[in-house]
């Protein structure tokens, strides 16, 4: 009956190691697109919305370190329910941007 007293604290730990190493990319990601905007083609708008962009992902972020995985699960899971067509297109694009960036190393 022990055993399962000395396993909780490290599954409760990784997970949250998880989510700071998350965390962590998604801030290295929002601040390296900030460092772009300056020298991206488009001008004030494109460079706005990349901005936007970067406070979005710092936003992301900052939810992922706050939050537990099953808190997450189960938000993703009525954002899911209320919007389907909007959670598809958000899909469509993360996997667009993803092929393409991948597609250029």
């Amino acid at each position: 009956m022990q055993t399962s007293n000395s396993t909780g604290p490290q599954a409760t730990s990784q997970p949250s190691d998880l989510g700071q190493k998350v965390a962590s990319a998604i801030d290295s990601a929002a601040a390296s697109l900030r460092e772009r905007t300056e020298t991206m083609p488009g001008g004030e708008k494109v460079a706005g919305a990349a901005n936007t962009a970067a406070d979005a992902m710092e936003s992301v972020a900052d939810y992922v370190r706050d939050q537990d995985l099953k808190s997450m699960l189960s938000d993703a899971r009525q954002v899911i329910r209320k919007h389907p067509g909007a959670t598809l297109v958000t899909a469509a694009a993360i996997g667009f941007l993803l092929a393409r960036s991948f597609s250029r190393n």
